[in-house]
């Protein structure tokens, strides 16, 4: 994410960070394994999420690109989901869940950043900003409303401007919420219950 704003002008570091996004699917889908979610589901769309990119880069079909954020937010909210059900199924606090849960956040996050691609995609003109508003929003841009969305933080400069990303934004806020007052509130308690009973 602090790399990304540097390279995303330029073509050779769009290339960089699409094979980076190859191998995140990757480390994904290895830790979907771990939890009680099937892993294919996560396997096929990586499979279709690269040949999208494949398609865009090999033979410059950008219209591909959309559609291949579609299946991206699919995956990430797949994984998200799959994780959730990991940290669920314990009564007991362990550090692994502990970075399950900073995972997960992030995972929502790029799945709602990748949605909102693909309504500006369907929508020009979706999202405003203070720097070139007419301008379509950038990924930086919509990873950044993304964040703030879903931490609670605020809405910053990127605005969303039609109905339909008003909802998706609202349902981000409300993700948000429910996942740091269901899921992370629930691991803290686990946490400070392990502590109080580890012998002094």
């Amino acid at each position: 994410m602090l790399l990304y704003p540097f390279i995303e002008s330029t073509r050779a570091g769009l290339v960089a960070f699409n094979l980076f996004g190859v191998v995140v699917l990757g480390f994904t889908i290895r830790m979907v394994r771990t939890t009680p979610r099937p892993a294919w589901i996560s396997a096929s769309l990586a499979v279709l999420i690269i040949c999208g990119q494949l398609l865009h880069w090999l033979l410059g079909l950008s219209w591909v690109l959309p559609w291949v954020s579609g299946l991206e937010a699919a995956f990430y909210f797949y994984a998200a989901l799959s994780l959730i059900a990991y940290m669920m199924e314990d009564y007991k606090a362990t550090t692994d869940e502990l970075f399950a849960a900073g995972a997960t956040f992030t995972l929502l996050a790029w799945g709602f950043t990748h949605v909102f691609i693909l309504i500006q995609a369907l929508q020009p003109g979706t999202f405003a900003a203070a720097v070139n508003p007419g301008d379509l929003r950038t990924w930086t841009e919509l990873n950044y409303l993304s964040f703030a969305l879903l931490s609670s933080t605020g809405i910053g400069d990127v605005i969303p401007l039609t109905p339909q990303a008003r909802a998706v934004a609202s349902v981000e806020m409300f993700c948000g919420l429910i996942y740091l007052a269901g899921v992370v509130a629930r691991l803290i308690a686990l946490t400070m219950q392990r502590d109080h009973s580890a012998p002094k």
